[in-house]
C-alpha cells in the first residue's frame, strides 16, 4: 500500500509528523511526502525539528497570495505526481487550502482520500475564512474520517458521512505535543528568556494572524494589548509576528518599542511550545494552541468570533472573547487580578487526545483493529460576543 501525505502549513506538519512517524514503521506501507510549501519559512522549520525530508516540493509559496492562487497552483503541480504515483491514499489534516485543494486533486484521479482532523464546524462559512469551507469540501470528498472528537464526528454525520467511514481518533497534535515537550531548551530559548526577565513578569504569550482578523479586527488586538502593557509593568507581551504584511506591518506600527512587549519573528515549533510553558495566559486566534495550550495547564483566550473547538471551551480551561477591545482588556484583567478566575481556567487536561491518535490512523488505514479515543460527549459551541450564547453540539445545526 502506498500512501502520499500532503503537508502546507507548519500545523500541518506538526500533527501530520506522527503519523508519518507511525507509517515508516510499517515495512508493508510505501511513505510519500509532499509538501506544497503553501508556508516556506515556517515549514521548513517544523520539517526539520520532526526530520521529515519530503519527497516533492511543489514550492507555490508568493508573496501576498491569495487562496485562490494557492488552490490553483497545487492544483496544477500536484496532478502529475498523482499519475506518477498511483498512491492508494492521499492523507491530508485540517482545513487549509492545501488540504482542500489536494483532495481535490486526489478525486480527481479517484484516489481515496483521508482527512485528518475531519469533523470540525463553526457552522458560519465566513468564520474562519477560508478554512470552514476547505473542511467542508474535504469532508465531501474523503473516504476515511479521522475525527479528534465525538462532536466532530457527530457534525459529519449530520452532513451524511456514513458512520462507518468515520474514526474518532484525537488529534495527533497530542502525540506531536508529548514528543517536543519532553526536549530541552535550545541556547537559543534559554537567551530568549533571560532576555525577557520572566522572574518579576507575568508572560502573555500572543499569536494572532487569521485572514478573517486581517484590518480593524487585528488593529483592535493590538490597542487592547498596548493598553494592558501600558497599564501593567508586571506583564511581559510575547507575540511571535506571522511575516504576512497585513499581520506584520499594523503588528510593528502599533506595538513596535513598548517597553514589555516583545515582538518576534515567527518561532520554530520547539520555541512556541516552551513559550506556552512560561506563558501565564496565552491569547490566540490560532486552532491548534486550542489544543495544545490545556495539556499545559494554561488558560487561553479565543481571539475569534466563534470556534469549532467547543471541547476545552465546555470543560472551562478556554474562553471565547472575539476581537473588540474593550472585552480583550476586561477578560485579560479577569484573568490577572482574580486568582480564582484564573485557577478554574488553569487545569491541565485534554479532550483532545491522548497521545495515540497516530496508532490509530495508521491502524485504520490498514483495515487493523482500533480502540477509538473516548472524548468528552457533549461540548457547546461558544460566541465571542460580548452576549455569548451557549449552543450544544447536537443541535448545532
Amino acid at each position: 500500500m502506498k500512501v502520499l501525505t500532503v503537508i502546507g502549513t507548519r500545523p500541518e506538519a506538526i500533527k501530520l509528523a506522527p503519523i508519518i512517524r507511525e507509517l515508516s514503521k510499517r515495512r508493508e506501507l510505501q511513505n510519500v511526502v509532499c509538501v506544497t510549501a503553501q508556508h516556506r519559512q515556517m515549514l521548513d522549520s517544523a520539517l526539520e525539528l520532526f526530520n521529515i525530508s519530503p519527497d516533492y516540493d511543489l514550492d507555490v509559496m508568493a508573496e501576498n497570495q491569495t487562496p485562490a492562487q494557492v488552490a490553483s497552483a497545487i492544483l496544477s503541480k500536484l496532478d502529475p505526481i498523482l499519475q506518477h504515483e498511483q498512491p492508494d491514499w492521499v492523507l491530508v489534516q485540517g482545513d487549509t487550502t492545501t488540504t482542500a485543494a489536494a483532495a481535490l486533486a486526489a478525486f480527481y484521479r479517484r484516489v481515496q482520500v483521508g482527512h485528518v482532523e475531519a469533523g470540525l464546524r463553526t457552522f458560519d462559512k465566513w468564520h474562519p475564512f477560508p478554512e470552514e469551507i476547505n473542511r467542508r469540501v474535504t469532508s465531501a470528498i474523503g473516504d476515511l474520517h479521522f475525527a479528534p472528537t465525538a462532536c466532530a464526528k457527530r457534525n459529519l454525520m449530520r452532513e451524511g458521512v456514513s458512520e462507518n467511514s468515520i474514526i474518532v481518533s484525537g488529534n495527533p497534535v497530542i502525540d506531536a505535543l508529548e514528543c517536543i515537550a519532553q526536549l530541552a531548551p535550545t541556547r537559543a530559548i534559554e537567551e530568549l528568556f533571560t532576555r525577557l526577565d520572566l522572574q518579576n513578569r507575568r508572560l502573555i504569550l500572543v499569536t494572532a494572524h487569521r485572514r478573517e482578523n486581517w484590518g480593524a479586527p487585528l488593529e483592535n488586538i493590538c490597542l487592547a494589548l498596548r493598553e494592558i502593557a501600558a497599564a501593567r509593568s508586571g506583564v511581559h507581551v510575547v507575540y511571535p509576528v506571522h511575516l504576512n504584511p497585513n499581520v506584520h506591518d499594523p503588528v510593528h506600527r502599533l506595538l513596535d518599542r513598548l517597553p514589555n512587549v516583545t515582538l518576534l519573528p515567527p518561532t520554530d515549533y520547539l520555541t512556541l511550545v516552551h513559550l506556552m510553558r512560561q506563558a501565564w495566559i496565552v491569547v490566540t486566534d490560532s486552532g491548534g494552541i486550542q489544543e495544545e495550550a490545556p495539556s499545559l495547564g494554561k488558560p487561553v483566550l479565543v481571539l475569534r468570533q466563534v470556534t469549532e473547538r467547543p471541547e476545552a471551551v465546555e470543560a472551562g480551561v478556554v474562553k471565547v472573547i472575539g476581537t473588540q477591545r474593550q472585552i480583550i482588556v476586561n477578560e485579560i484583567s479577569r484573568l490577572l487580578d482574580d486568582a480564582a478566575e484564573y485557577e478554574g481556567m488553569a487545569r491541565a487536561m485534554n479532550p483532545y487526545g491522548d497521545g495515540h491518535a497516530s496508532e490509530r490512523i495508521v491502524a485504520a488505514l490498514l483495515g487493523e483493529p482500533y480502540v477509538q479515543f473516548e472524548s468528552i460527549d457533549k461540548v457547546s459551541l461558544v460566541s465571542g460576543n460580548s452576549e455569548s450564547e451557549l449552543v450544544v453540539c447536537e443541535s448545532a445545526v
